[in-house]
């Protein structure tokens, strides 16, 4: 008996939770489906669901393709980039021995405290002198920045559980320590780098401070920006149903991404938590 109370405890737990995380999106789904004279009413589904707001999201005057190209570009250059120096990076802390490794590690971690609102200025006035303002990299090199901790904290939990016999075996056999890591213990590592770089590019899709402050024009503006400064019909009107719909279809392939590689996920996760 306590054992069926514990678990049905458990499933409403789990259940309350999901239905916290998704009951936004649920309301951004059904809000997408209202027409402009409905968008305020509080229905839990629309009376009559209409596809107008997505036709608004593709029509020219918004530049939705455009601007979700311009993110595909920054999210995956970035996530490319920190994932590459974040491995090495993390395989240096993890293996090798070097004074002020723990200073280093901390001061990677410290860096990721700093608020990105404190930095926009100086990064902004910096950029301009430069002449990269609505540029790619005036976002990539902050966006790198800001996830190159999260990528060396989490491949430095996980690459510290590998079994590095193996790294040594490979080296006697004749590999140089280069290849042993890239023949050896990089397919080992395959989750917890796959984990890392979802993660990134998650956060990086979904940046909008430093994008919001680097573009001026619509030349290298992502969705998240775009989205903001969707035009309704008139100048007074504001887009709530548009807005609505590209945020699902921004937010969607994420979701279907996430369920479908969720496995892989929670092994990357939970891979460097329990010591073997």
């Amino acid at each position: 008996m306590r054992r069926r109370l514990s678990n049905a405890g458990l499933a409403i737990c789990v259940a309350l939770i999901a239905l916290f995380c998704l009951a936004p999106f649920y309301w951004m789904f059904v809000s997408s489906l209202k027409g402009p004279n409905d968008i305020f009413n509080n229905d839990l589904w629309p009376a009559s669901p209409t596809l107008v707001n997505y036709e608004a999201v593709f029509s020219g005057r918004n530049n939705f393709l455009y601007a979700l190209r311009n993110s595909g570009i920054i999210a995956g250059t970035t996530t490319a980039l920190a994932m590459l120096i974040g491995l090495l990076s993390a395989y240096a802390f993890v293996r090798l021995r070097f004074r002020g490794k723990r200073l280093a590690l901390g001061a990677v971690l410290a860096a990721s405290m700093f608020p990105g609102v404190a930095l926009l200025t100086p990064i902004f006035q910096l950029f301009s002198d430069w002449g990269w303002i609505d540029q790619y990299q005036a976002m990539i090199i902050p966006d790198i920045s800001f996830a190159l901790p999260l990528a060396i904290w989490t491949l430095s939990s996980f690459l510290r559980e590998l079994p590095w016999d193996l790294e040594e075996s490979a080296m006697i056999d004749g590999c140089t320590s280069g290849q042993a890591f890239r023949k050896v213990l990089l397919p080992l590592a395959a989750p917890g780098v796959f984990t890392s770089a979802l993660l990134v590019f998650i956060a990086v899709w979904n940046e909008y401070l430093i994008a919001n402050a680097m573009t001026l024009t619509l030349a290298a503006q992502p969705v998240t920006v775009a989205i903001a400064k969707f035009t309704g019909s008139s100048e007074y009107q504001q887009p709530f149903g548009t807005q609505m719909a590209a945020g699902v279809i921004v937010a969607l392939p994420l979701i279907v991404l996430v369920l479908i590689l969720q496995r892989r996920i929670v092994a990357g996760l939970t891979a460097g938590a329990v010591k073997g």
